[in-house]
C-alpha cells in the first residue's frame, strides 16, 4: 500500500460514468494504442485515451484515423481524443459509428505543437474561448460525458486557465484536465501549480492536474498543491508504467520485461506484425530509459528485424527484471 493509495487515492465520477481510480494515464500520438490502454488499465489507471485523432479524418473516413480508434469489449470506460476546430465537424464526428463504440468524448486544447497552434487547434482555441465553447456544447449534444484536456494558457503573459476552466463548466463540460505549464513552455520548466489551485477553487467539475509527474512523491505534491481531484501522468507514465500499480496501491507482480512479452502478445492478436515491432521498439526504449547499461542495446533494438530477435532483446536489456 503506497502513501498516495491511502491519502490522495479515490474513485471518481465523469457524468454518468464513476471510474476506479484518479489516477490516469495520458494521451500521446504514436503510443497509446488499444494494448498500451489494457496495460495501464490493468495496473490501475481510472482513464486512458486514444491518440489524438483529427475529427476531420474522421468526417472523411480516413483509414489510418480509424486504426487509431481500435477497441474491444475488455476496454472500459472507453475514452476518446479528438482535435480540431469547426464544432459542425465536432459534432458530425462524435455521431459516426466509430465513436459511437467510446463512452467518453475528451476534447484536446492543449496540444503545443506548432502545426496544430497554427491550424488554430491544441491550445490556440484557448485564445478563442467562443469557438471552445462551441465545440464543447457540438461534443455533448451525443449525449456522451465530455472532458478537455487544456493548459494554463499560451504564454506566461496570458495565463488564462480560471477563465478557460469556467467556460468549460458552462459549456457543460464534465471533467477538465490541466497541463500546468503554458504552451510557450512546452514539455520543461517547472510545473505552475498555483494556477491549478485557482481554477479548482473556482469551478465544480473535477479537476485532474498533470505535467511533471515522475514518481510517487511528485503525484502526493500535485495533489496537496492544487487541491486536484486526481493527477495524470503522461511522459513518466510511458517509461515506467508501473507507477500506475503504486499509486493504485496494488502489489506489483509484474516487471518491466514482463510488461513488454505481454504487450508484444496483445498487440499481435489485434495488429500485424510490423505494427507490433514499431510499437515494441518505441515502448521498450522508453522503458529503458534512465536505466544504467541499456545504452549499448539501444541500435540492437531498433536493427532487430523480427519478433524473435526483439524478444531476445529485451530478455538482455532487462534480464535483472
Amino acid at each position: 500500500m503506497s502513501y498516495f493509495s491511502e491519502k490522495y487515492l479515490k474513485k471518481i465520477r465523469i457524468g454518468n460514468i464513476t471510474l476506479k481510480s484518479n489516477v490516469f494515464s495520458a494521451p500521446l500520438a504514436g503510443y497509446t494504442c488499444y494494448p498500451f490502454r489494457i496495460m495501464c488499465h490493468n495496473l490501475g489507471a481510472g482513464l486512458t485515451f486514444t491518440e489524438m485523432v483529427s475529427a476531420n479524418g474522421l468526417k472523411y473516413n480516413d483509414n489510418a484515423t480509424e486504426k487509431l480508434l481500435f477497441t474491444t469489449e475488455a476496454e472500459y470506460p472507453k475514452a476518446v481524443q479528438l482535435l480540431g476546430t469547426e464544432p459542425s465537424v465536432f459534432e458530425h464526428t462524435c455521431r459516426c459509428e466509430n465513436i459511437q463504440k467510446f463512452d467518453i468524448i475528451n476534447i484536446n486544447m492543449g496540444c503545443p505543437v506548432p502545426n496544430v497552434i497554427k491550424s488554430g487547434a491544441g491550445c490556440a482555441l484557448m485564445n478563442d474561448m467562443t469557438r471552445a465553447s462551441e465545440i464543447i456544447k457540438a461534443c455533448k449534444r451525443s449525449g456522451k460525458p465530455v472532458t478537455v484536456k487544456c493548459r494554463i494558457g499560451m504564454n506566461s503573459n496570458s495565463i488564462n486557465i480560471v477563465e478557460f476552466a469556467k467556460m468549460c463548466e458552462d459549456s457543460g463540460a464534465d471533467m477538465i484536465a490541466v497541463h500546468a505549464r503554458t504552451r510557450n513552455m512546452m514539455y520543461s520548466g517547472e510545473p505552475l501549480y498555483e494556477h491549478i489551485a485557482d481554477a479548482k477553487a473556482f469551478i465544480k467539475i473535477p479537476v485532474i492536474a498533470n505535467g511533471g509527474i515522475d514518481s510517487e512523491e511528485k503525484a502526493i505534491e500535485m495533489m496537496k498543491n492544487t487541491g486536484a481531484d486526481g493527477v495524470m501522468l503522461g511522459r513518466y507514465g510511458f517509461e515506467n508504467p508501473l507507477i500506475f500499480a503504486h499509486l493504485y496501491g496494488r502489489e506489483l507482480t509484474e516487471t518491466k520485461k514482463s510488461l513488454l512479452l505481454s504487450q508484444i502478445k496483445l498487440t499481435l492478436d489485434y495488429y500485424d506484425e510490423f505494427f507490433t515491432l514499431c510499437y515494441i521498439k518505441k515502448l521498450a526504449s522508453y522503458f529503458m530509459k534512465k536505466q544504467h547499461g541499456t545504452k549499448k542495446y539501444k541500435q540492437d533494438l531498433y536493427a532487430c528485424g523480427n519478433l524473435n530477435e526483439l524478444e531476445n532483446i529485451i530478455e538482455k536489456i532487462f534480464a535483472e527484471d
